[in-house]
């Protein structure tokens, strides 16, 4: 009997094991590769983040600036700026890309930004192709730094390494957008103040503002230089006379014309170069805190020197791209990946 008992035991046991062991095997098939292709949970970014967990995004990303830039020229300058307004109001973490909820009510409709930001369709495009090869991976903070990144590579700028791991903001703040964003018609002291709060210097203002060798402004941006600068009553006396002329006629002296676009860039409107610099040299720059570039000895020496050294440019904007694109961003347990850029999850 007391033998018999001991065989059953026995068994239970050899049984007990082998359940444990096959639960470990189903473990092992199922949860382990899942961990692998989720991305790293880390804090700090990484030009590799995705390689596991969205091989193909750089491919996705690509494809979809190639897309938007074939139907819209302008969609190059758009993207860069949007990338721009991301990061430089509370960091690089899309909260520009959130719509308004009865929550808040987002920086879209800021005053620099309401109807005059671009490109939202574009991401959005770009992140459904995305979230159907890699649903819960890729945020939209990342999406849009690759996206500017490329844009700018495909009209003939530098390129630049884009380190990913951002995660999306959860909420948005037009009040930030207002008080952070650099204005056109402020002067260089309080803009270059706006940069150094994000990490950034001198030659980061400076080299950004090259940016605006592609690109479009609206007459409201620039008019006061055209009709009453500074309260004179009269154009801004730096501007070149024949610039003048044109732009009066493109941008009247009435409220009707505020929308009206004008080339940042009338040289090379379409292709990322050097020329915004030589513009500023002959006074043909278009807003007022682009030519305050040339009326500070500091900032005037980086012009000058930009507008005879283009690969210069070239690698002091992509070091600058870089900074401002880690400015603030979110990683590890903050933040979320957002399924639609436009809302929180």
């Amino acid at each position: 009997m007391e033998s018999l008992l001991h065989r059953k035991h026995t068994q239970a046991m050899t049984c007990r094991v082998v359940v444990i062991y096959f639960s470990f095997l189903f473990f092992l098939a199922t949860f382990v590769p899942l961990v692998h292709m989720l991305p790293y949970d880390r804090n700090q970014l990484d030009i590799n983040f995705y390689d596991r967990s969205c091989p193909n995004l750089l491919m996705i990303v690509r494809y979809g600036v190639w897309s938007a830039l074939k139907y819209d020229s302008r969609m190059a300058a758009s993207l860069l700026r949007l990338h721009f307004h991301d990061c430089i109001v509370n960091g690089c973490d899309a909260s520009v890309l959130l719509d308004d909820t009865p929550y808040f009510t987002g920086e879209k409709n800021a005053l620099p930004n309401h109807n005059s930001l671009r490109g939202f369709e574009v991401i959005d495009d770009i992140k459904q192709h995305v979230e159907r090869l890699c649903p819960y991976t890729v945020s939209c903070a990342d999406i849009l730094a690759l996206a500017a990144r490329e844009a700018i590579d495909m009209v003939g700028g530098p390129s630049w390494p884009v380190s990913l791991g951002r995660r999306d903001a959860t909420t948005t703040s037009k009040e930030a957008a207002e008080q952070q964003l650099p204005s056109p018609i402020e002067s260089l002291e309080n803009i270059t103040a706006k940069f150094y709060s994000k990490g950034l210097d001198l030659r980061d203002v400076v080299a950004l503002s090259g940016g605006h060798t592609i690109g479009f402004a609206q007459c409201f941006t620039f008019k006061g230089r055209l009709f009453d600068y500074q309260g004179s009553g009269r154009p801004d006396p730096v501007l070149d006379s024949s610039l003048l002329t044109r732009l009066q006629s493109m941008c009247p002296n009435e409220e009707t014309s505020n929308s009206n676009l004008a080339p940042l860039d009338a040289t090379s409107t379409s292709t990322f170069d050097n020329e915004y610099y030589r513009n500023l040299i002959y006074n043909t720059g278009l807003l007022q805190s682009d030519q305050a570039l040339t009326r500070d000895r500091r900032t005037a020496a980086m012009v000058y020197y930009y507008s005879n050294n283009r690969f210069s440019f070239y690698n002091d904007f992509s070091q600058s791209m870089v900074r401002l694109s880690n400015a603030g961003v979110l990683t590890g347990r903050m933040g979320e990946i957002r399924q639609k850029c436009g809302s929180v999850n």
